[in-house]
């Protein structure tokens, strides 16, 4: 059968149980929520097989996973029955009373007030939304990202080219990096910025990150070797140790006051090191009204210094 054949034949029923088993991670719980049995939704999945040509799922120890193959037909699925949802509802209204939920993945390097500044608006659109946020590492939310439980990751770097999923970068803006630190430290430190960093304790985030990098760079150009008193993969936690007068930390000059005001600290200085945001997503144009709404307020609180 050759492809103009295969795509006319193709059964979208079973294609939706295909889409159910890999929404489920797996064929025996897709079976318990679609009440049908395992074996009849094993053979569903296997005509299915059948009329691409190809495995979608293969065997992993005592579970099943998606195959290359496997991933690219999900992602199709997922686009497939989005679409007729989206339709139902054009004809239908969209349901009163029950607000969309809208998954957020935010990497835990990302400041607080700029996530918070970033997702305010999708909380405040004509259509009620229910924010759903997880924080994790980005390999964790990508992998999330690929199997569509997220809608959006907020990152502080585009997606890696070794990653071999089909998503999108979009960059929402950058802003230069402020140093902060307690007013004691802030007036020790303040004179003869940025060279005073020079053996200064100073509290990073893990080399894994964007923001490190681009200090470290910066910090061998020039020459300056601060202390490194400690590192972080959360943001919080290494503002809650630049508040405790640990050390100085560096965080967006965009949202200088507020984290002035919410840690008690001062601005020592700024460095010209430049930290960009994205949005990542599956879909090469955002379309959700949250995530659209997330980029117009990125436009607004990034891409200018303050």
């Amino acid at each position: 059968m050759n492809w103009p054949e295969r795509a006319e034949a193709l059964n979208y029923h079973h294609l939706r149980y295909f889409w159910a088993a890999a929404r489920e991670g797996g064929i025996t719980r897709a079976a318990r929520k679609l009440h049908v049995s395992q074996p009849s939704l094993s053979a569903q999945i296997r005509r299915l097989e059948q009329a691409l040509g190809e495995k979608l799922f293969a065997r992993s120890g005592r579970t099943v996973v998606l195959t290359e193959m496997g991933q690219i037909a999900f992602r199709y699925a997922d686009e497939i029955f989005g679409l007729g949802r989206e339709m139902v509802e054009a004809f239908a209204g969209r349901p009163t009373g029950r607000p969309a939920r809208v998954r957020v993945g935010i990497t835990n390097v990302i400041p607080k007030p700029i996530a918070y500044r970033l997702l305010e608006p999708a909380l405040r659109l004509p259509d009620p939304v229910r924010l759903a946020c997880l924080e994790a590492d980005p390999d964790t939310l990508v992998a999330e990202l690929a199997l569509h439980r997220l809608e959006v990751v907020l990152s502080d770097a585009p997606m890696p080219p070794s990653v071999r999923i089909q998503a999108y970068n979009h960059l929402l803006g950058e802003c230069v990096v402020s140093i902060f630190a307690t007013r004691k430290l802030a007036e020790a430190h303040r004179r003869g910025f940025p060279r005073s960093l020079e053996g200064a304790p100073l509290l990073l985030p893990t080399e894994n990150t964007s923001q490190r990098r681009s200090l470290q760079q910066w910090f061998d150009s020039k020459g300056i070797r601060p202390r490194v008193v400690a590192e972080f993969e959360d943001s919080a936690l290494l503002s809650a140790f630049g508040e405790a007068g640990c050390g100085l930390f560096p965080a967006p000059s965009a949202v200088e006051p507020d984290v002035c005001r919410r840690y008690g600290v001062a601005v020592v200085g700024r460095l010209p090191v430049r930290e960009r945001f994205y949005a990542l997503t599956v879909q090469r144009r955002i379309r959700h009204p949250a995530v659209v709404a997330i980029s117009e307020r990125a436009k607004q609180t990034l891409g200018r210094d303050l």
